[in-house]
């Protein structure tokens, strides 16, 4: 019988981290909503800590398109629509496409190792949050090998801007076979050298998340719609 690998370890998280990722599951599962004032000195105190760690937080948050900054209120949630996200996943299809393009031919071994690496760290985990964070590092690190700094950045602030937004939410309804199945046929086309096969893989990928989000987004209107209607019949 095979032997079974052992499971890769995630490095230990700093407490401006553990503060990040905590805000940004309560934003993402709605627990706070958009508008929501994030007051430095009651979140320091939750978790009972000074205001410098809480500050970095929201400053990696800000970088996120989590969070906004708004005159005489400070630190807020910020809101994204359902169009503004697909607009954005649509960009994020161009650039990540055209990154696989010129970074397949330039892929090493240890490009291949690095890739693989993050999928056993995605395989390991059991958190949802720690799933969109593997998501996006694999999603960067298949196009480092571009070697384009400017297109690597712009990469980064789309695949933050939704990514954080919709991986959460698709990963609560799905769970994480049906996008590391993905992952794991995009990096054996990597090793295969071919580009164009990678690029194909990479657009259906970010497409089947943009239509789930529409689906998702569209029943729950439904459904509200549904609920107005029950009022009306049950106020009649």
């Amino acid at each position: 019988m095979p032997t079974q690998q052992p499971r890769a370890k995630a490095p230990a998280k700093g407490l401006p981290q553990i503060i990040r990722d905590q805000l940004r599951y309560e934003i993402l599962n709605g627990t706070m909503a958009t508008g929501t004032q994030l007051r430095q000195d009651a979140l320091a105190e939750r978790f009972n800590t000074s205001r410098l760690p809480v500050r970095e937080a929201l400053r990696q948050l800000e970088s996120e398109g989590l969070v906004t900054y708004q005159r005489n209120r400070g630190a807020v949630v910020a809101g994204m629509d359902v169009n503004q996200l697909c607009e954005i996943m649509d960009i994020r299809i161009a650039l990540e496409c055209h990154a696989a393009k010129i970074a397949v031919p330039n892929m090493v071994q240890r490009d291949f190792a690095h890739l693989q690496e993050i999928l056993d760290l995605y395989n390991a985990s059991e958190s949802v949050v720690e799933w969109g964070e593997y998501n996006r590092r694999f999603h960067l690190a298949l196009c480092a090998p571009a070697n384009n700094t400017k297109l690597r950045r712009l990469i980064e602030e789309f695949c933050l801007n939704t990514d954080r937004y919709t991986h959460e939410m698709m990963s609560l309804a799905t769970g994480k076979e049906g996008p590391q199945s993905d992952h794991f046929e995009i990096l054996e086309a990597c090793k295969q050298r071919d580009a164009a096969r990678v690029a194909m893989l990479l657009e259906r990928h970010i497409m089947e998340t943009k239509n789930n989000l529409l689906a998702t987004d569209r029943m729950k209107r439904e459904n509200a719609a549904a609920g107005e209607d029950e009022d009306v019949r049950d106020a009649a």
